[in-house]
């Protein structure tokens, strides 16, 4: 009890609060930093093996695995610390904070992020990791992780882009921060079906080319 109330008188100190939200916000962005890049990474790397014709690499089950649990540690460190990121902020401005649409857009995009990859973790990285290639999935489950994929980098890299765009508080609605958010999902996954069919016509024209015999 004596601590509870040592933390509290503390945390009333202007300086003290200050230096606290600073700790959390670095930790905050540490996190979205880690998950940033190793989506960029993952994904750089997969769009060579799929221009090669053979994405079999990415989809080890232990490569599968290490992403899953990266990721949603980072996913889970954001939450903690914009929670607290919020609560500290909120003790200060009061409930008013809550109406700010850069706040309700960062954490609808969290949200998404958190129902997408509970789809991911159930569905998509379980089926890949049976078919060892995106390209062996069946046409609907490849449509899916295709989609689950775009909608994972594109909600990483707007969570990004929210977290560091001070000067868009209070100066849009939610609708207008939140109109690009669609439009990056769709040309993203029609990029990335391009990127696919492309292997797949890749793939089965050196499938052909070694199946036919050799004259010589």
């Amino acid at each position: 009890m004596e601590f509870f109330h040592l933390v509290t008188a503390l945390l009333k100190q202007e300086a003290n609060l200050e230096l606290v939200r600073l700790a959390i916000v670095y930790m905050h962005l540490i996190a979205c930093c880690v998950a940033v890049g190793l989506v960029v990474t993952s994904d750089l790397a997969m769009a060579r093996q799929l221009l090669r014709g053979d994405d079999s690499a990415h989809c080890r089950p232990s490569h599968l695995e290490s992403l899953q649990r990266t990721i949603s540690l980072a996913l889970l460190v954001l939450w903690v610390t914009g929670a607290a990121i919020i609560l500290l902020d909120m003790s200060v401005k009061g409930w008013t904070y809550l109406l700010n649409p850069k706040l309700q857009a960062k954490v609808m995009i969290v949200a998404l992020l958190t129902l997408n990859g509970m789809l991911l973790h159930r569905a998509v990285l379980p089926a890949l990791a049976r078919a060892g290639s995106l390209l062996a999935l069946q046409p609907a489950m490849r449509s899916l992780t295709m989609f689950a994929g775009t909608v994972s980098a594109v909600s990483w890299f707007y969570a990004a882009l929210l977290g560091v765009g001070r000067p868009l508080a209070w100066k849009y609605s939610l609708a207008e921060l939140m109109a690009a958010y669609p439009l990056l999902i769709i040309a993203g996954y029609g990029a990335m079906r391009l990127l696919v069919a492309l292997a797949r016509k890749r793939s089965r024209a050196e499938t052909i080319t070694t199946s036919l015999p050799d004259h010589q």
